[in-house]
């Protein structure tokens, strides 16, 4: 009995000992894990610093920043950082809803089908690998670009070899082992997403490397998005610029100043609803006795309007010499035109010849509104329709058969007010539209006037009839008098 005691007091001895060592073992293990953990946290910390340094350097001392050279920077840091061996940065496209490839770094795999043919070329591969994954666009929600910019989520694929998810390429270089795929947000908007491939070791992108590339895309969102606001505003201060420059070349070719004509007043104007619209008229010397009038509708506003309204134009002003038949000229017309227009675009004109000795007037329609006529001393103005269809609508026998010249014997008085159908259908803050009506009202009431004022009065009531509602559509009109 007396020799047991002590072997026990030795016995729970060691025992006290082990769970000693045991604690000391778990506490030294803690203690490692916590270290680990500073250092990964300090690590992102002084990347997350080194980022903002790195990024900072691009704004300084600029006024404008340069889009490609900052993703190129954010790209550069974070393939670097996380020891990527590449990458890529995708940039959101809303209104198109798509992904598009901005800045790519390294040999970057392409994360969608590519065509093998491609791969197979050695010509400059890596240069037209780039080029084929920044021109190839990348649909919201398709694939895993594409999946992490809808959803918001970050994805990391530690074995992309078991993720059928993951293209796989069979070549060396272009083999995907893991992915980090990381969207850059601002507010609750995804601005871009990006991407980063393999790590140069050798061995797989991990969490903390997927923790790492989300503080760096969280601080890239910032500058990014900032710089694509500077980018748009950039782009729409050059496109204002070139709009002005469109601006003053379309009004260069309506007439500075029509001619004066014994016996003949003419007055127009022209209000784009845009910068620049497809709204047309033109004075043109026919012959020593005859002058061409015309007036004219593009489908359609802005650029294309005005660059088949320039097209018209000179279309016109080439064919219309000696040709004093209205018909045969807008027949003319459609020959040239309808080949130039596209299947959604067509011209509307009223085509005019007036006889500056008898004033014979004479005038046919290409679907255009028809002129309307006020004879000197009577109360009512009268609008003269005849057949006609827009030029480019059908083919140049249909349109010469449905096409007819109408003849008019003009007096001293008589008031001749054609226009567009923006005047027409200009709109108050109502939805109404001003109408026709109005219209041959407001030329019976300035009969009497000239040409000019009476156009000046017609336009000074539209605009009281609008008030403060934006212009929709062009408005143009030209008026003659006999005087």
């Amino acid at each position: 009995m007396s020799g047991f005691l002590p072997g026990l007091t030795i016995f729970f001895d060691l025992i006290l000992l082990a769970v000693f060592c045991l604690i000391l073992l778990i506490n030294y293990r803690w203690r490692l894990k916590l270290r680990k953990e500073r250092d990964i946290l300090l690590q992102e910390k002084e990347a997350a610093l080194g980022f903002v340094h790195n990024v900072g350097e691009v704004f300084a001392d600029s006024e404008t920043v340069d889009m490609d050279h900052l993703l190129s920077r954010v790209l550069h840091y974070a393939v670097r950082t996380c020891k990527a061996s590449s990458g890529a940065i995708y940039l959101t496209d809303t209104k198109k809803s798509i992904l598009t490839a901005r800045s790519v770094s390294g040999i970057f795999p392409p994360l969608f089908e590519t065509p093998s043919a491609i791969l197979k070329d050695q010509n400059n591969a890596s240069e037209k690998l780039e080029q084929l994954i920044k021109n190839t666009a990348i649909q919201l929600g398709d694939g895993l670009i594409g999946e992490a910019a809808v959803l918001g989520n970050s994805i990391l694929v530690e074995d992309a070899e078991m993720d059928s998810r993951v293209p796989q390429i069979n070549d060396t270089f272009l083999k995907i082992r893991s992915l980090i795929i990381v969207p850059m947000r601002f507010g609750n908007h995804t601005i871009g997403v990006m991407a980063l491939v393999n790590r140069t070791a050798g061995d797989h992108l991990s969490l903390p490397d997927l923790n790492l590339a989300q503080a760096l895309a969280a601080q890239a969102s910032v500058p990014i998005h900032y710089a694509g606001m500077q980018e748009a505003l950039e782009e729409k201060r050059q496109l204002d610029h070139d709009m002005q420059i469109a601006q003053q070349i379309q009004s260069s070719l309506l007439p500075q100043e029509l001619p004066k004509f014994p016996g003949i007043q003419l007055a127009a104007f022209n209000h784009p609803a845009l910068d620049i619209g497809g709204d047309y008229y033109d004075c043109i010397n026919i012959d020593d006795k005859h002058i061409g009038l015309a007036i004219a509708d593009v489908s359609g506003k802005g650029i294309g309007g005005a660059l088949m309204m320039a097209v018209c134009r000179s279309v016109l002003r080439v064919n219309a010499p000696n040709v004093i038949d209205p018909s045969s000229m807008l027949c003319s017309l459609n020959k040239t035109l309808s080949s130039n227009l596209a299947e959604d675009m067509f011209i509307t004109m009223l085509y005019m010849v007036i006889n500056l000795e008898t004033h014979q007037f004479s005038y046919a329609r290409a679907g255009h509104e028809a002129p309307i006529l006020i004879r000197n001393g009577e109360a009512k103005a009268e609008q003269y329709e005849s057949a006609g269809i827009a030029i480019g609508l059908v083919d140049d026998e249909t349109f010469a058969a449905v096409i007819e010249t109408r003849n008019i014997s003009l007096h001293d008085g008589d008031v001749v007010v054609t226009y567009t159908d923006g005047i027409t259908e200009a709109m108050n803050s109502a939805g109404e539209e001003w109408g026709t009506k109005p219209l041959a009202l407001a030329v019976e009431k300035m009969a009497d006037a000239s040409a000019t004022d009476l156009l000046n009065a017609i336009r000074q009531d539209v605009l009281n009839f609008t008030g403060n509602n934006r212009q929709s559509d062009d408005m143009t009109m030209l008026a003659l008098k006999i005087s």
